[in-house]
């Protein structure tokens, strides 16, 4: 049952791509996640004194823009475009969409989410204005800064001339961008969208501003022990870099090429807290909104729910509130589900957590493995799901939902369901 109105097209996966802390590929990420394996150490990529509190991250290691770019285009694109990029490359490269006439242009878009863009790009011109003066700002500097970039720069490298632009909706961001890009191809505004987003906000602004809050972390002794989802010694987020997205299909237009379908988009549910501009409303109620919306938009039920991909920031309000979330809207059924939050190992990549986290859950509905959810030592009464601590699970899952939430109370639920062939 797809609970979708008689002129809405079904909407399938055809391709998917990840740059992450722990893989800068699908399969190198989905190995190490399988594994348990943290991204997590001391900061590398500015000198993170004594005087940051959090002084730890989860990085994106050995990153060779060069692997996809010129070198023209590594200087001029932020490490955030870049990332996006590679995602969006490979995505496109496991659909077989590579040539030209592969997909009518005008049929063909890109909707790539940010929530932050190019800070590490905004922070050194910064600093060149001050020392140097207004002449010595790059020129570049506008373009490789705005948070909208990376998807007009998707697009002309793909070609598509469909629906274009960012999504900004903090850690929302790319799960916004794979929800409306699935409601285009629905209503047959495109045929095939590329969608998901892209973060690289790991600069001493970011982090210094971060820690001001008492977001991240800091058990910076033990980076890859740090990020502790539902655990009841989780002390905040640690900060991830990285992008993923996928190459998202009607159905008509994938069978008629004959392209591998990877699992199907069902249902897309977005809402606002309403609340606070960085906590989440009593008991997730906005995302339970947003959950409710997804399961009513796939036309499923509680009791279908196999997976859950968490938010699971590792911060004391959103587990235990997300927590809260999914047995309001879930029941009975949430204890038989699995929850599971990646971002134990990945860290939270921000606006790119919910694009990387459907390609996730997406292999989970493929493959019926399910990665753990690492560093669990102290339960947490409010946290009383089966969050798969004990390591992978192996089980048939053929529904799941992925949870992205973000400041200012941005909630969005995707539905997931695995592709059977019918």
């Amino acid at each position: 049952m797809t609970g979708k109105r008689r002129d809405e097209r079904r909407v399938v996966v055809t391709g998917t791509g990840v740059v992450t802390p722990v893989g800068q590929d699908v399969p190198s990420t989905w190995q190490a996640l399988l594994a348990g394996k943290s991204g997590g150490a001391t900061i590398s990529l500015f000198e993170a004194t004594p005087d940051f509190p959090t002084r730890i991250a989860a990085e994106v290691k050995g990153w060779d823009p060069s692997t996809f770019l010129d070198s023209k285009e590594a200087r001029r694109f932020d490490r955030y475009s870049q990332f996006g990029i590679a995602a969006a490359d490979q995505a496109m490269k496991e659909a077989g969409l590579v040539g030209p006439g592969d997909v009518r242009p005008e049929r063909f878009g890109v909707v790539w989410g940010s929530g932050i863009g190019g800070i590490s790009t905004l922070e050194e011109n910064a600093r060149i204005l001050a020392a140097k003066g207004p002449k010595r700002v790059s020129p570049f500097f506008i373009p490789m800064f705005i948070p909208d970039i990376c998807a007009g720069l998707i697009s002309i490298r793909h070609g598509a001339q469909g629906p274009n632009y960012a999504t900004v909706s903090a850690c929302a961001s790319s799960a916004h961008a794979i929800g409306n890009a699935l409601r285009y191809i629905q209503r047959g505004d495109a045929d095939v969208m590329i969608a998901g987003g892209s973060e690289a906000t790991i600069t001493p602004l970011t982090v210094a501003g971060f820690a001001s809050m008492k977001a991240m972390t800091t058990r910076n002794d033990d980076p890859a022990h740090a990020s502790r989802p539902f655990d009841a010694g989780r002390d905040g987020f640690l900060i991830g870099e990285g992008g993923g997205g996928v190459v998202m299909e009607s159905l008509e237009h994938a069978q008629a090429r004959g392209a591998t379908i990877l699992g199907e988009i069902v249902g897309y549910g977005l809402s606002g807290d309403a609340y606070h501009i960085t906590s989440p409303a009593p008991e997730g109620a906005g995302a339970q909104h947003a959950m409710r919306l997804a399961l009513a938009d796939a036309g499923a039920t509680p009791d279908e729910v196999d997976y859950v991909n968490a938010h699971g920031t590792s911060t004391p309000m959103n587990d235990t509130n997300e927590t809260a979330a999914i047995k309001a809207v879930l029941g009975e059924a949430a204890y038989k589900c699995v929850v599971g939050s990646t971002k134990s190992m990945t860290g939270h990549l921000l606006g790119a957590a919910g694009g990387v986290e459907s390609v996730i859950t997406t292999l989970v509905c493929r493959t019926g493995k399910i990665p753990p959810t690492i560093n669990f030592t102290d339960p947490d009464p409010t946290c009383d799901l089966d969050y798969a601590h004990d390591g992978m699970r192996e089980r048939q899952v053929r529904f799941a939902l992925s949870n992205s939430f973000g400041f200012g109370g941005h909630n969005v639920c995707l539905a997931i369901r695995r592709w059977d062939g019918a």
